[in-house]
């Protein structure tokens, strides 16, 4: 949602975050995925033009006779988003398919969601001879190999992502991810929540590890996506020292993102770059691009959405950091941090778990999950304990809140791929790589049809 277009103050910035506050009952969660395209006939990335194109997709999935409409969101005459209500369909830079699912009530509504937008593209993916991946990371192609899609806010981010990091572009073109949107009632449970999200994201990104493969090969990693976010922006991502402050609110958070430099500013549906320039100076009238303007609500809104840090607060709060995967993973998602932080007695549980580590010691970790997942150290123990701890604070808290569907099934049984990979130890990526070097005899084209979404 882009707010009415007048000046916003400096004294008005915390507010915008403010305006989340939500009561108890109110709460709802809302889930995200993106999918990896791809031509079935060659493995190729999906183009954007043509036949057998992410355009002619949008056009089919905006005319398909369903239950509900669609809507296409054109820019520049092409069709780059359908909206539906509160959820979308939108495009990342290479191609990638995303549904911003509308908030719910419930994982069920989360899971029925999910699986209906499947039926919907199962349809049309026999059609137009394409498919899509579950996992986090273009396996085989290299970024040269990638379509860029027609959104020109993705022309001003790709000249600046060169100037600040090496694997912005990777990001960009080749990574895809699943993440949760969740809701606060103050500035305290905000707090709380966030801090717990940015302790246990990397234990979350080591569960969910399905991106092991880069240009054909091994890549080294087991999530290739994360390590991207690793090197993309030091200034917009990674997980902010301010909220492990004792007195961090949305205060603290404002001046973060006010810290955070400007990719660009949107007028009469045209974007003006504005890469590296501060919205401090925007506040004053003093944006060179721009000059003697003052900044409206739907700037400051438009700024905060180009952070991209491990867990990012705007209205509720959104846990970023899990690579893409199946239907079933992408309902475990929001299934394992509803369980953790909408449970009063299990997100108490969880704080008294995390509240003395300190931030050094959470980016270290951060960095290194990447590579070992389960395995990598931590304090006195590893990833897979603590991976295994919250799991089970998860569906305690999932079993507390005791919502049943229609056969009396509680929303744990959300997180049964995640007690999967505890008990067995071995992630997504552990196992494909196993596959890639024994039954697939290291042909990277077999894991087009194992990870294909059906």
């Amino acid at each position: 949602m882009i707010l009415e277009h007048k000046r916003i103050y400096r004294e008005e910035l915390a507010d915008y975050f403010r305006r989340g506050n939500k009561p108890r009952e109110a709460w709802k969660i809302g889930t995200e995925h993106e999918k990896v395209g791809y031509c079935t006939q060659t493995l190729r990335p999906i183009p954007y033009f043509g036949e057998k194109s992410i355009q002619h997709l949008l056009e089919r999935l905006a005319d398909w006779n369903h239950d509900e409409q669609w809507l296409a969101v054109l820019e520049n005459g092409n069709p780059i988003a359908l909206k539906h209500g509160l959820a979308s369909i939108t495009l990342e830079p290479g191609g990638q398919l995303e549904l911003s699912g509308a908030p719910l009530a419930t994982i069920h509504e989360t899971h029925d969601e999910v699986g209906h937008h499947f039926d919907l593209l199962r349809q049309l993916n026999k059609e137009l001879e394409i498919g899509f991946l579950a996992l986090g990371f273009q396996p085989k192609w290299k970024r040269g190999d990638i379509p860029w899609m027609p959104k020109a806010r993705y022309n001003v981010m790709r000249e600046y992502m060169v100037k600040v990091g090496n694997k912005g572009l990777d990001m960009m073109l080749r990574t895809a991810t699943t993440q949760a949107n969740l809701d606060f009632e103050s500035e305290t449970d905000m707090a709380k929540k966030m801090r717990v999200a940015y302790c246990l994201q990397p234990m979350v990104t080591a569960m969910f590890a399905a991106s092991p493969f880069k240009d054909g090969k091994p890549s080294g990693l087991l999530s290739t996506r994360a390590d991207c976010w690793l090197d993309t922006d030091p200034n917009r991502t990674g997980i902010p020292k301010c909220v492990f402050e004792d007195d961090f609110g949305f205060e603290s958070w404002t001046e973060w993102v006010l810290d955070v430099p400007m990719y660009f500013v949107l007028r009469d549906a045209e974007y003006i770059d504005c890469t590296g320039e501060s919205f401090r100076d925007f506040l004053e009238g003093k944006l060179p691009m721009l000059p003697g303007e003052y900044p409206t609500h739907a700037d400051w809104e438009l700024h905060v959405s180009t952070t991209f840090p491990e867990v990012r607060l705007k209205q509720f709060i959104e846990v970023r950091g899990a690579d893409a995967g199946g239907w079933d993973w992408i309902s475990a998602l929001p299934a394992l941090w509803k369980g953790l932080l909408y449970d009063e007695p299990t997100l108490n549980q969880a704080w008294d778990m995390v509240k003395g580590w300190k931030h050094e010691e959470v980016v270290d970790l951060m960095e290194n999950v990447p590579k070992t997942a389960l395995k990598t150290p931590f304090l006195d123990k590893n990833v897979h304990f603590y991976a295994e701890t919250i799991l089970n604070m998860a569906k305690q808290g999932l079993n507390n809140l005791d919502i049943c569907d229609e056969q009396g099934r509680c929303e744990a049984q959300y997180l049964l791929p995640l007690f999967d990979v505890v008990k067995s130890g071995e992630t997504q990526a552990d196992k494909w790589l196993r596959l890639y070097r024994n039954e697939w005899n290291q042909n990277i084209d077999h894991l087009f049809k194992e990870a294909s979404h059906d």
